[in-house]
């Protein structure tokens, strides 16, 4: 069961949703429709001891107020995500064919993708042992448009017997009085204790359209950006990196059912496969680089990324270290070498199949993420480098733990607002969100410099990796979104 919020329905929500001097009343406001905001939706909406809670989604996007419907030979969306096996496995478990045959296959078919070359022009080296594997043991993901996927979660929760109302909206103040009684939800997901005298201790949000409404949990899940953390005085720590990402969609003249990254003066370039022919750019590079891209014809903009992706920044790749020798080999005499395999060249891009979008890059991490009544999943509690497209899957993770302490508080009668429950997901996601940043901006610095005797070091630990055996199986868990911490096991 879903609304869209309008005047003419606010007699019904008030019956239905309890008021207080007619303001509706819920048990979660999420602020932000985005995917992350979406997947959390879904999975409240697919739990046994959440699926009677009240929603309210609250975002501006009028997409989310009407019915769409993705035909074969629409343009690609210039926007998509690589979603790894964790995210995955989060959307099984919310048990709906919607999502799932989105995942399987999307409307252009492009879906179980691998990373096959991941090559650095300063070295001459690509990773070709470790992505053997990643083939033979797992998938790394699959590339999925987000317009799809995100319509494909907002079927989800309609789909579904789910107390939901969107208000196509912008919040505009949110106010957390103190509390005056204790505000639960009983096991079957009803509230308890909750009456129109308890709404003191509940969080107002006041909307762009005048309305308003009361709410146990506001769920800040509305961006790098975020007005809910700003309202709740969240502090971050961060930095902007000097760099800008170019995002656009290419055409081939040949299938390509392969994702490609190689690393650039300026940074990484990755070629993305979202079937039909077609594939996305993600290319970093310095933002007057971007510039530069952004304004040049389309034609030379094609070429450019040929070059990028060929022999623009040095020779092919190599599969050995330093010449004939391996300095890697004592690891262990069973090693295959894959010396002898030459280097593959991607797909060219024929044609330009979208506009070129560009975006600044940054760091950016809330010092925490929850407080009484409030809590931030997805961008609004993290920003990473999108090097390796992670970032989206950390707020799928995000969502999914979440999803699990909320319904923890239910099994308990706890209030579902309580800071000490909120805590809990805080501490499950803080640190997996930490490492990978971590790990994602040691990547980029790393990458940042042309400099001999780094470049050796870098081509070492790059190529070695594929020698050591527990830590290339954590590299392919870490990348698959499967562990959360990249130690020996």
């Amino acid at each position: 069961m879903g609304r869209v919020h309008g005047s003419g329905l606010q007699a019904e929500l008030r019956n239905e949703h309890g008021s207080k001097n007619n303001v509706p009343q819920y048990d979660i406001a999420i602020v932000g429709g985005g995917m992350v905001g979406m997947a959390l939706a879904c999975s409240l909406a697919s739990r046994p001891l959440t699926k009677q809670l009240t929603v309210a989604i609250i975002d501006s996007n009028p997409a989310l107020g009407r019915e769409e419907h993705f035909k074969k030979d629409d343009p690609p969306d210039s926007r998509v995500s690589t979603v790894t096996p964790a995210t995955i496995s989060f959307y099984k478990g919310m048990k709906d064919n919607t999502v799932n045959v989105t995942l399987s296959q999307n409307k252009n078919g492009a879906c179980g993708t691998l990373v096959k070359r991941l090559a650095d022009f300063t070295t001459g080296k690509d990773t070709q042992d470790i992505m053997r594997e990643m083939q033979i043991k797992k998938l790394l993901g699959c590339v999925v448009e987000n317009k799809v996927l995100h319509r494909s979660l907002l079927s989800c929760i309609q789909n579904k017997d789910f107390q939901k109302t969107i208000y196509p909206s912008r919040l505009t103040s949110m106010t957390l009085s103190p509390s005056l009684s204790s505000v639960g939800v009983g096991v079957d997901g009803t509230s308890s204790g909750t009456t129109t005298s308890t709404c003191g201790g509940l969080a107002k949000l006041e909307l762009s359209d005048g309305s308003s409404l009361y709410t146990k949990l506001v769920v800040g899940a509305d961006g790098s950006k975020s007005h809910v953390r700003e309202l709740a005085g969240f502090k971050t720590t961060g930095w902007k990196y000097s760099q800008n990402a170019i995002i656009c969609t290419v055409e081939h003249a040949v299938d390509n059912q392969c994702a490609w990254q190689r690393f650039l003066p300026a940074g990484p370039i990755a070629l993305l496969p979202i079937g039909d022919k077609f594939s996305n750019i993600v290319w970093t590079m310095s933002p007057k680089e971007s510039s530069d891209c952004k304004s040049m014809s389309e034609d030379d903009f094609v070429d450019a990324v040929n070059n990028a992706l060929d022999y623009g920044y040095g020779p092919h790749p190599q599969s050995k270290l330093f010449g004939g020798g391996n300095i890697f080999s004592w690891f262990g005499a069973d090693i295959t070498s894959s010396a002898s395999e030459c280097f593959e060249v991607p797909p060219k891009a024929v044609k330009l199949a979208s506009e070129r979008m560009v975006f600044p890059l940054s760091l950016m991490h809330a010092n925490k993420y929850a407080s009484r009544r409030v809590v931030l999943i997805g961008d609004a509690a993290h920003t990473v480098h999108p090097l390796a497209g992670q970032g989206v899957n950390l707020g799928f993770g995000d969502a999914s733990a979440l999803s699990r302490v909320i319904a923890e508080g239910v099994a308990v009668g706890s209030d579902i607002g309580q800071v000490t429950l909120l805590k809990r997901y805080e501490a499950d996601r803080k640190m997996a969100n930490i490492t990978m940043m971590a790990i994602l901006d040691g990547f980029q610095k790393a990458y940042s410099v042309d400099f001999g005797p780094l470049n050796v070091l870098r081509a070492a630990a790059f190529h070695g990796a594929q020698y050591i055996s527990p830590l290339k199986r954590n590299i392919i868990s870490f990348a698959s979104g499967e562990q959360s911490m990249p130690l020996f096991s």
